[in-house]
C-alpha cells in the first residue's frame, strides 16, 4: 500500500493519522489483499482497506491481434469484471440492519488497481467467524437473505452482474465442458432459462456462504461480505448454495425441509414490511413461495453442474445433490 493510498484514507476517514495493520487475507489467485487499516484522531479506530492488484496482463490483452479467448483469459477477466461490480455495489446500493453490510466509506480505481475502503465489522460487534454451524447459526443467515431478497424484490441490479453467482452458466463455458455427465450438460442451458424466466427475480448475493457472513459474539446477529457476485436472478441460488456449504449428505437430508421453511417465513415477513413502504407495490407472498419452492432443486442442479466440471471430487457431489439433480430431469 503505497503512501497515496494512506493518504487518501486519512481524509475519507478523517482520521489525524493512518497506518497499515495486518493483511487479513490475500485476494483469489493472487488479485491482492485485503488489510486492516488503523486510525488515529477519529471515530473509528480502524478500517478494512480491499487492495485489488491483478496480475500482469494475459497474452490476449496485450495483443492487437486479438487471438482466441484462453480460459485463462475467461477467468482473468471474470474476475477483473467482478471487483468493478463490487465497487459499484458498494458506492451504490444500500441495505439495512435486517441484512447488515459494511458501511463504504470510498472506492477509488488507479489504472489497473482499485482500492474500497470498508467499516471494519470486527469493530461493529460482528467479529466472529465460523467454520461450522447448527442449526440456529443457519437460521440466522437464512433470516438475512429473506431480509435481503425482500430487499431488492423486482429491483433491476443495475451496474452489477446482470445474472448474479460465480457459476452462472454464461460465465462458466470451460467447467461446463469438461464435466462428465452428458445428460447434465445437455439440460444445462434449460436449467439456466427456467432460473431466468422466473416471475419473481431479485438480487442475490452471489457467494453466499458460510465464509462470508460475520457473526455477532451472540450469534443472533450476522453481517456478510464479497459482493463480487452480486446481481439479478431468483433467491433460491443463494439459499441452496448457502446450505450446501453448511451441511453434508446426510444434514441435508434431514435438515433442508425445515430450514426452507424457516426462510419462507422470514421472507413473507420480510415482504410485509417491504410492503409498508409507500413506493413498494404489492406482492403475492403464496405465488412468490410456490415458485421459489419449486426453483429450489433448480438452482441446487446449477451449483451442481458447476462442480461437476470445476472439480469433480468435491464433497459437495454427493447423494442428496444427485437426488436433487433427477428431480429436475423429471420435472
Amino acid at each position: 500500500m503505497k503512501a497515496e493510498d494512506l493518504e487518501l484514507i486519512r481524509s475519507w476517514c478523517g482520521a489525524r493519522s493512518v497506518r497499515r495493520g495486518p493483511v487479513i487475507q490475500t485476494l483469489w489467485s493472487g488479485y491482492g489483499d485485503i488489510t486492516r487499516v488503523l486510525l488515529q484522531g477519529c471515530e473509528r479506530p480502524s478500517v478494512v482497506v480491499k487492495h485489488v492488484r491483478p496480475p500482469a496482463q494475459t497474452a490476449s490483452d496485450r495483443s492487437h491481434q486479438r487471438p482466441p479467448q484462453t480460459a485463462s483469459d475467461r477467468s482473468h477477466q471474470r474476475k477483473v469484471r467482478s471487483y468493478q461490480v463490487e465497487a459499484h455495489w458498494y458506492q451504490n446500493y444500500t441495505t439495512g440492519p435486517s441484512c447488515r453490510t459494511p458501511v463504504c466509506l470510498g472506492s477509488t480505481s488507479r489504472g489497473r488497481e482499485m482500492m474500497m475502503v470498508l467499516e471494519d465489522l470486527d469493530v461493529a460487534g460482528f467479529d466472529q467467524r465460523k467454520t461450522s454451524v447448527g442449526d440456529r447459526e443457519m437460521r440466522v443467515c437464512l433470516r438475512w437473505l429473506a431480509h435481503f431478497h425482500a430487499l431488492f424484490l423486482g429491483r433491476n441490479p443495475d451496474g452489477l452482474w446482470p445474472v448474479g453467482t460465480y457459476w452462472h452458466l454464461e460465465t462458466r463455458p470451460d467447467e461446463l465442458e469438461a464435466m462428465d455427465h452428458p445428460e447434465l450438460r445437455a439440460a444445462a442451458a434449460d436449467i439456466d432459462r427456467t432460473l431466468s424466466n422466473c416471475r419473481f427475480q431479485t438480487i442475490v448475493h452471489g457467494d453466499a456462504k458460510l465464509a462470508n457472513f460475520c457473526f455477532s459474539c451472540s450469534g443472533e446477529e450476522v453481517a456478510a461480505v464479497d459482493f463480487q457476485y452480486v446481481g439479478g436472478g431468483c433467491g433460491m441460488k443463494d439459499v441452496a448454495y448457502f446450505l450446501g456449504s453448511c451441511m453434508e449428505e446426510r444434514e441435508c437430508e434431514e435438515k433442508v425441509p425445515v430450514l426452507l421453511d424457516y426462510y419462507f417465513t422470514e421472507l413473507r415477513r420480510a415482504v410485509g414490511r417491504e410492503e409498508g413502504r409507500e413506493e413498494v407495490p404489492a406482492v403475492d407472498t403464496v405465488a412468490l413461495e410456490a415458485e421459489w419452492r419449486q426453483m429450489f432443486a433448480f438452482s441446487w442442479t446449477d451449483f451442481h453442474r458447476f462442480l461437476l466440471g470445476w472439480s469433480p471430487g468435491h464433497w459437495k457431489i454427493h447423494g442428496y445433490s444427485r437426488r436433487l439433480t433427477e428431480e429436475v430431469f423429471q420435472a
